[in-house]
């Protein structure tokens, strides 16, 4: 196929709305939002998670160069995170839009409309140092076996609906340069087929002051880039939510101690994975998962949890 030829990065500010970042995130696969995170937010998640890093080692593979330090669990490590970073109201916005599903099914002669909303995929920490090296670009997607279909533009309906199964949500703990490893992307390439390979021509860098954010589709080709300073440190908080029916990317439930769990407020549990997919998926003795961090709730056992008729459209 031909590719579309090189197109530039969106960047919006953090007023921007909800129909904004998508409209950003069809065009071109990626936006940087200017501001998205204040200054002392930052410092606090630097804080509960720098010992993390500081334990982690190299990998033991060649994707992550040595200079890579990288510490998961965010929830585990940071209140702060998970309330300002997870639940930041324009990734979790763009996320309900573009990866919420809905689907009917028939139960005997009616029509049963279900909805199955998006969940933590993964809460990573990246520290990148001075010498690192640059990863291949590669998409994120591949973990869930997708295979890409070449579009002129991003399809509307149930058929845009379906097509991406992740968001990626990338906050500058520092500042993000070429110079020191921003990440690189292509723009448009979350349209191209399966067999277009990446093209490091087309590559566009997600240059960042501290506190900005670069949303992508997981079927962008990305990769972070050489750090090529010798005293600079990219430090950068990754976030991605995917369908709510497909395998969360980091083991929440291992991951993340259920006394921890408890702790935070029902809407963090749920996007956690403490939630049934609709029409009846990822139950605990045939109930709703939550009934583990708080007994008190009803049970659901209604193995259709639709309606009759959709609240929406779909989106």
């Amino acid at each position: 196929m031909t590719v579309e030829p090189k197109l530039s990065v969106p960047v919006v500010k953090a007023t921007a709305s909800v129909d904004e970042i998508v409209a950003a995130l069809k065009l071109a696969g990626g936006v940087i939002i200017r501001n998205a995170v204040g200054q002392a937010t930052l410092d606090q998640i630097e804080v509960d998670v720098r010992p993390g890093l500081e334990q982690d080692t190299a990998w033991s593979g060649s994707f992550f160069p040595s200079q890579t330090r990288r510490t998961c669990a965010a929830l585990q490590k940071s209140p702060t995170y998970a309330h300002e970073i997870v639940m930041h109201p324009l990734f979790q916005g763009a996320s309900n839009r573009m990866l919420t599903e809905k689907q009917w099914f028939w139960s005997g002669n009616e029509k049963q409309w279900t909805v199955s909303r998006p969940q933590l995929s993964n809460t990573i920490v990246f520290s990148i140092g001075p010498g690192a090296s640059a990863q291949p670009l590669h998409r994120d997607d591949s973990i869930h076996q997708r295979y890409a279909h070449f579009a002129e533009v991003y399809p509307s309906g149930r058929e845009g609906n379906q097509r991406d199964s992740s968001i990626g949500f990338f906050v500058a703990g520092k500042k993000a340069t070429k110079a020191n490893g921003a990440t690189r992307f292509i723009p448009g390439s979350h349209l191209w087929d399966q067999n277009a390979p990446p093209n490091e021509d087309l590559c566009e860098f997600a240059e960042m002051e501290r506190g900005d954010a670069f949303m992508m589709l997981a079927s962008c080709f990305h990769g972070g880039s050489a750090n090529n300073t010798t005293d600079e440190e990219r430090l950068i908080f990754s976030t991605f939510m995917t369908k709510g029916y497909l395998r969360q990317e980091e083991n929440m439930y291992l991951s993340v101690d259920m006394d921890v769990m408890r702790k935070y407020p029902v809407d963090i549990q749920k996007i956690a994975g403490y939630s049934l997919s609709e029409p009846f998926l990822g139950w605990v003795d045939s109930t709703d998962p939550r009934k583990l961090l708080d007994p008190n709730i009803p049970d659901n056992t209604d193995m259709w949890t639709g309606a009759k008729e959709p609240a929406d459209p779909w989106i």
